[in-house]
């Protein structure tokens, strides 16, 4: 069974950081792309950033970019991303998703306010 499992969000104040961790189990971790994405609340599901399966690509939003930094270790079978500079436009519940099939985790929300 795949299972995807989020953790590392909370509140934070604006211009602080958090980093989010995704430990992914039940399928081949090191042989699949991983995305972050983001629901904020009353919008759609946003996606923000990707990784290839060896974590030598990446990519991101607009939105994000410069600010947020995925990365993955493949030993630990676990994904993560690095929050900087954060705004209250960042407040959401934050996913991890294998892009195989879209699968994601149960979310970590983080909270920026100050």
């Amino acid at each position: 069974e795949v299972q995807l499992v989020e953790s590392g969000g909370g509140l934070v104040q604006p211009g602080g950081s958090l980093r989010l961790s995704c430990a992914a189990s039940g399928f081949a971790f090191s042989l699949n792309s991983m995305s972050w994405v983001r629901q904020r609340p009353g919008k759609e599901l946003e996606w923000l950033s990707g990784i290839n399966n060896s974590g030598g690509l990446t990519n991101y939003a607009n939105s994000v970019k410069g600010r947020f930094t995925i990365s993955r270790d493949n030993a630990k079978n676990t994904l993560f991303l690095q929050l900087n500079s954060l705004k209250i436009e960042d407040t959401a519940m934050y996913y991890c998703r294998r892009d195989a099939d879209f699968t994601r985790g149960q979310g970590t929300q983080v909270t920026v306010s100050s």
